[in-house]
């Protein structure tokens, strides 16, 4: 059974919302940052990425970013740009992209249920992303940013959030520059809250579909506190992090291509021939870049020019769920052996870009800086489900989910 509960959210007054939502930390750099920022002091990249208050030079990791970070959290609630709940509450939060719908539940998840499993992972972290969201946590004492987690739709629980939904106004409803919209609706009903609880104890299984460091610094933040407080009842706020829970067949992954800055010194020709060893290699329509429509295919950009390559039999376990994933095919017979990439998440070499940047994205890069570009078929829901089941990991940078969470629309302090 997964422990969901309620909160009482620090979140934006209505008329500011759309000056605080920002897009989440780890999808910019600082730069990016700080222009996305210029000339909105409600942002709340300030909180999330403070080092743009800072001069250029700052070291981002050092005590002096996150104690901005906790200075600006504490202004935007003295300034009343943020306020908090006066009762715990969940919280509805739905995105439109494109016409697709994704409806999910605020609330607070059980760091115990990290540690036991109830919540399932998929991929390893990094220590110095973890160090970072820690020291942001830690000084802000509070969950800045929430965990983006699924579950194996349950009926009952849309069922509940549609008829909310159906007689309840929002208290945001906003479109950001992207096209996104973004509505939000909290739950102040106790008996509805009850139910709410109710359903997830009923449900086995949370998984983990996108902020894996955040979860594991929250998770780490939650047992250091614990060891300051030895007599913790495990009703402390500190026993919990925030997250939006979705439904698993609301959610929609994108491509998550790769671009490498050389051949491994191979020329053109001998590695097209080395190429040909494990996939069948033929020339793509001219005119528009090569988006795989089907598993075991991918797109690759070579000299302005783009190749179809179909993985050959045998050289993946369809039986194995992480062996047959397309990520794992491309590392393990072309970027591995061939390209020399072993670690994909600290090479230098290799980068990655989301599909919501489009192909046109690859050409650029490999007109910029990069000799070779890779266009993938997206990972799927059931690929991470099973390999989250199967205690199994998945390489890194396997999936890219749209639309991203927004960040600022409710924080988590564990004062």
């Amino acid at each position: 059974m997964a422990i969901v509960k309620p909160f009482k959210a620090i979140r934006p007054a209505t008329e500011l919302v759309e000056k605080v939502a920002c897009l989440p930390y780890d999808v910019m750099n600082t730069e990016e940052a700080r222009e996305m920022a210029k000339g909105n002091p409600h942002s709340f990249l300030h909180v999330v990425r403070p080092e743009i208050n800072l001069a250029a030079d700052q070291d981002p990791y050092a005590d002096v970013v996150y104690e901005t970070a906790r200075k600006n959290l504490d202004a935007f609630v003295e300034k009343g740009y943020m306020k908090e709940e006066a009762v715990p509450l969940f919280y509805i939060y739905r995105q439109l992209m494109n016409g697709r719908v994704q409806t999910g539940i605020v609330g607070c998840t059980s760091i115990d249920d990290y540690l036991n499993d109830i919540i399932k992972k998929h991929e390893f972290t990094r220590p110095v992303k973890e160090v970072d969201r820690i020291q942001n946590f830690s000084f802000c004492e509070a969950h800045t940013e929430p965990v983006f987690l699924t579950y194996r739709n349950r009926k009952s629980l849309t069922t509940i959030m549609n008829d909310w939904i159906k007689f309840h106004m929002p208290a945001y409803n906003f479109t950001t520059d992207d096209g996104i919209t973004h509505i939000f609706w909290p739950i102040g009903d106790l008996s509805i809250v009850s139910e709410i609880e109710k359903e997830f104890a009923d449900i086995d299984f949370l998984y983990i579909a996108d902020g894996h460091h955040r979860s594991a610094s929250s998770v780490k933040v939650g047992l250091k506190k614990r060891e300051e407080n030895p007599g913790f009842t495990g009703n402390e706020e500190f026993n919990y992090f925030m997250a939006v829970i979705f439904p698993d067949d609301d959610l929609f992954i994108m491509d998550y291509n790769r671009v490498l800055t050389d051949l491994n010194g191979f020329s053109e020709g001998d590695f097209l021939t080395k190429v040909a060893e494990k996939f069948d290699v033929s020339d793509a329509p001219v005119g528009t870049p090569y988006k795989p429509m089907s598993k075991h295919t991918f797109g690759m950009l070579l000299d302005g020019k783009w190749y179809i390559l179909k993985a050959k039999e045998g050289i993946y376990d369809e039986k194995d769920p992480v062996d047959r994933l397309d990520v794992s095919i491309l590392q393990k017979n072309l970027l591995g052996p061939v390209l020399g990439i072993q670690d994909p998440r600290t090479d230098k070499r290799i980068d990655f870009v989301g599909g919501i940047r489009g192909l046109e994205e690859l050409e650029r890069r490999c007109a910029l800086d990069m000799k070779v570009a890779f266009s993938m078929y997206p990972t799927t829901m059931d690929d991470l489900l099973d390999i989250a089941d199967a205690g199994e990991v998945m390489p890194p940078k396997s999936t890219w989910f749209e639309p991203k969470l927004r960040s600022g629309l409710f924080v988590h302090s564990f004062k």
